[in-house]
């Protein structure tokens, strides 16, 4: 399948870049950082599939769905679930939420494939499943107008805020971002991450030491509710 990156964050590209190198039934022929380029493109050219943001300056995602002539499937790929009901109104073959891991990425590449093609849906299914997966160690996060590339090596512990979270980096910076706490706890689970307290993660490689109900990591004392306490105890073998 013939396909396009619309999406005016560099590393949200160069990431599709790279699950699109991975599957062999899809041909990238273009990239654009604004919808508005793409409109005349899509239009006069042969294009199976969009890989398309939504929230862009100027002119969103939407926008340019509403404004093409030409109808290619559409795999909306954006920071913000808010959309989903309205893109898949808009006939969108998948609705992909940031940070994007490649098996969710293979599974909407798919659902594109027997909307186009059936057999070829298949075909890549089969050759890809027994493909070792790459191991995503990062995650991208909103922080007021742009999408925040943070390695999980580099988090030192999170704290849940009424309704948004600060994230704590190894260079004395935070980020804050608009996510919850339980989601973050289903994504970094398996990531050496730990739920100590209804307001606090950690990063269990940066804990210094254990002091009665707290943890120290860098400067700053977490305390161990006791509603976690038996499970963080029990995945660090203590």
């Amino acid at each position: 399948m013939k396909c396009v990156i619309i999406d005016d964050e560099p590393l949200a590209v160069e990431l599709l870049q790279d699950f699109v190198k991975k599957v062999d039934t899809l041909e990238l022929i273009n990239t654009f950082n604004n919808a508005i380029d793409a409109v005349s493109f899509i239009n006069q050219n042969n294009v199976d599939l969009v890989f398309l943001d939504i929230e862009m300056p100027h002119f969103s995602g939407i926008d340019f769905l509403n404004t093409i002539e030409k109808k290619p499937l559409v795999i909306f790929t954006t920071a913000y679930s808010d959309y989903a009901v309205e893109g898949f109104n808009l006939g969108a073959v998948d609705y992909l939420v940031k940070p994007i891991p490649f098996h969710r990425f293979l599974k909407a590449v798919v659902r594109a494939q027997q909307a186009l093609q059936p057999a070829l849906a298949n075909q890549t299914l089969t050759e890809n499943n027994n493909a070792p997966e790459i191991e995503q160690d990062f995650m991208f996060v909103r922080a007021e107008y742009e999408n925040v590339k943070l390695n999980f090596a580099d988090i030192l512990f999170i704290e849940g805020l009424k309704d948004y979270v600060k994230i704590y980096t190894t260079d004395n910076k935070f980020t804050l971002t608009l996510i919850s706490l339980i989601k973050l706890e289903n994504l970094l689970s398996s990531k050496g991450f730990a739920r100590i307290h209804r307001s606090y993660i950690i990063n269990i490689k940066h804990v210094k030491s254990i002091q009665k109900n707290k943890v120290l990591i860098s400067d700053k004392r977490i305390p161990i509710s006791e509603s976690y306490k038996n499970t963080f105890f029990e995945k660090i073998n203590l």
